[in-house]
């Protein structure tokens, strides 16, 4: 299971990569992995300022349905559209071409209260 180092995680199983004031996030491999093959997801928040763990989308599996959380709060400033027509892209590689959306992060601060890499490794027992 790849969890990289650089990146911080929510008990929810998203990640988030920071650029300064703005910020990546997508669902970590081993979330894509427990969902199955992901077929469609949903995000229409583009535009939207969201706070800490409200919900920016859903991503829907052969299995399941599972919300999308907000790991800081921001204004989603893109989406991946690549995703409408390769949902798969998720599944393949859910840290660079997966991911989800782009964010402008309004509270820098909250990111330190998300999980580092080896606290995630616990969580999920990797």
């Amino acid at each position: 299971m790849n969890i990289p180092v650089d990146l911080k995680y929510t008990e929810d199983h998203e990640w988030l990569r920071r650029d300064g004031d703005e910020a990546i996030v997508g669902i970590t491999d081993f979330a894509q992995g427990e969902l199955g093959d992901v077929v469609f997801i949903e995000i229409e928040t583009k535009g939207e300022k969201l706070s800490k763990g409200d919900i920016f989308g859903t991503v829907e599996a052969v299995k399941t349905v599972s919300d999308l959380f907000m790991p800081v709060s921001g204004e989603v400033i893109e989406v991946n559209e690549a995703l409408n027509d390769k949902p798969e892209l998720v599944n393949k590689d859910p840290y660079g071409e997966g991911w989800m959306i782009k964010i402008k992060v309004s509270d820098p601060k909250e990111a330190d209260n998300l999980l580092s890499a080896d606290d995630y490794k616990k969580m999920v027992n990797a």
